[in-house]
């Protein structure tokens, strides 16, 4: 692709499919907070046990398994709603369930209807992820793929403004309107979440306003091959064999089945009195029957879409799904341990709530919004190598923050942001210096992942491929960093943060060996020579 000039670099930001992002990312972020964490809030001023609390926030698996149900979305059209597009269609039914649903949770009251509430929440959740596959979807086939990184910077920029507004702004509004001080009012609440749910009317306004994406018809009509309870079959299959396959091995690990190979007891005796040992024989019925013939020709809307993505890059789609699966590795570990550092640094919780939350989150907007200009003036790879470069080394400014020890002036917890940095206090301007570059580099190559995630998709099944290879993105990343403690306790911050730098070093060289392999095709210009989101097979 030709470099363009800065002017034409800007003007993508001036294109409506920026705009409707920017208000279509409003509307996504709200619903996530409002069921994720502010419930939470809402469950223990009602006085919910702890361990409840916990299990519902098991609500926010919908937004890790959506592509579960991503193929519906590009294969099956809806009746009625279907006239509106391929996309508007499905965004529509989403904001409104979205809404509907809100406005069902303000009317249950958790001391009395808690059972009706978590329901609710989960008819929002599993609403708000499909909006959120729906987005991305619509993102994809609106622009081509150099633009996709502007489109991104937008869709966070109204993420990121509702994420802070359902969190912090909902504790505002559930104060103001009457609950204060631990004093419990349902009323408060359900105001707070009938506000929110009108909040969802310029989401849906915007779906009704903005043009359905050019994709040809003939594109659609061949990616519908299955029929709607082919679909819901697929559905079904999939979240059984999600369930049983881990729960086979974890119930066969719980078994006697050892002692029985040892002899200690008679298989009679393992069939008879171990549980576990049932349950793993049950497990292990259900999960041949999802592989079995008939289980994969039920499979076939969800592995059409992977199919697709194989044979269009063939070998190169492991190195593909390497730097997918590694991308994001090394600033996703360290931030699991981010807060924890900063409180045991010495730091007080309205200097992290300033420097990092509110400058770090302008930060990370400034980022994206250079992502998407740098990467529709020089193209994708530069810009995901750069940001990938940029993620990991900022992790060294964290060690050397923790090379100045634990802040000991007791004076300094009292003191605001303005006057340590006024005192040139350097704990205070390593942290601003840090948070700085983190949140500039994170914002940055967000944007430039999102645009190369983009541009590996298929049109035909954009929703489902994108889904799969943004889920590939997290998983790794954050398995990883459930040991992230653990390598804090037995390494100290300043090696943790060293050796979480070093974890981009694999995704680097991944970039480079697909850089070059790119440009020895050719058309030698760096970008991606194999079928696009744009070319159909």
């Amino acid at each position: 692709m030709p470099r363009k000039s800065w002017r034409a670099a800007l003007a993508t930001y001036a294109h409506p499919a920026s705009l409707a992002l920017l208000l279509l990312g409003f509307a996504a972020g709200l619903p996530y907070m409002l069921v994720f964490s502010t419930l939470s809030v809402w469950l223990r001023e009602a006085g919910v046990a702890h361990q409840t609390i916990g299990y519902a926030s098991l609500i926010g698996l919908a937004y890790a398994f959506k592509w579960v149900w991503a193929p519906m979305l590009d294969q099956w059209r809806l009746p009625l709603l279907g006239k509106l597009g391929r996309r508007r269609s499905w965004l529509v039914l989403s904001q409104v369930l979205v809404a509907a649903g809100l406005i069902g949770m303000a009317l249950c009251d958790p001391q009395q209807h808690l059972s009706w509430l978590i329901g609710v929440a989960v008819v929002v959740a599993f609403a708000s992820a499909t909006q959120d596959i729906a987005v991305d979807a619509y993102r994809l086939e609106i622009v081509d793929d150099n633009r996709q990184a502007a489109l991104a910077a937008s869709y966070m920029a109204g993420y990121r403004v509702a994420a802070l507004l359902a969190t912090a702004g909902a504790l505002y509004f559930a104060g103001w309107f009457g609950a204060v001080d631990g004093n419990y009012q349902h009323g408060a609440w359900a105001s707070t979440y009938l506000l929110f749910a009108m909040l969802m009317l310029p989401g849906l306004f915007t779906t009704l306003w903005m043009r359905e994406p050019p994709v040809p018809l003939k594109t659609q009509i061949s990616a519908a091959r299955y029929g709607l309870y082919h679909q819901l079959a697929s559905v079904l299959v999939l979240i059984l064999l999600l369930i049983s396959v881990p729960a086979m091995f974890t119930q066969l690990f719980k078994s006697d089945i050892l002692l029985s190979l040892q002899g200690a007891i008679s298989p009679l005796e393992l069939l008879r009195d171990d549980r576990a040992f049932l349950r793993f024989l049950l497990y292990t019925i259900i999960t041949s029957l999802c592989l079995s013939a008939m289980g994969r020709r039920s499979l076939a809307p969800v592995l059409t879409p992977i199919n697709d993505f194989i044979l269009r890059y063939r070998w190169q789609a492991l190195l593909l799904l390497g730097l997918i699966a590694t991308y994001r590795m090394s600033d996703t570990v360290m931030g699991v341990m981010a807060n924890v550092f900063y409180i045991d640094m010495g730091f007080a919780k309205s200097q992290i709530a300033s420097v990092s939350k509110l400058f770090g989150l302008f930060m990370t907007l400034f980022g994206a919004a250079m992502g998407g200009l740098l990467i529709v003036r020089f193209g994708i790879l530069p810009i995901l190598l750069i940001g990938g470069a940029a993620s990991a080394g900022t992790n060294l400014l964290f060690a050397l923050l923790a090379g100045l020890g634990v802040i000991s002036d007791s004076s300094f917890a009292g003191q605001n942001v303005l006057d340590l940095l006024q005192a040139l206090n350097p704990h205070m301007l390593m942290l601003v210096l840090t948070i700085t570059l983190d949140n500039f580099s994170s914002g940055l190559a967000t944007a430039a992942f999102v645009a190369y995630l983009s541009s590996l998709t298929n049109l035909k099944f954009s929703a489902t491929q994108y889904a799969l290879l943004s889920s590939i993105m997290l998983l790794l990343p954050r398995l990883v960093g459930g040991s992230s403690g653990l390598m804090v306790e037995k390494l100290g911050y300043a090696q943790f943060f060293l050796a979480t730098a070093l974890l981009g070093i694999p995704t680097l060289l991944l970039i480079l060996m697909q850089w070059g392999r790119e440009r020895s095709q050719p058309n030698g210009n760096g970008e991606t020579p194999l079928p696009s989101s744009s070319e159909q097979p």
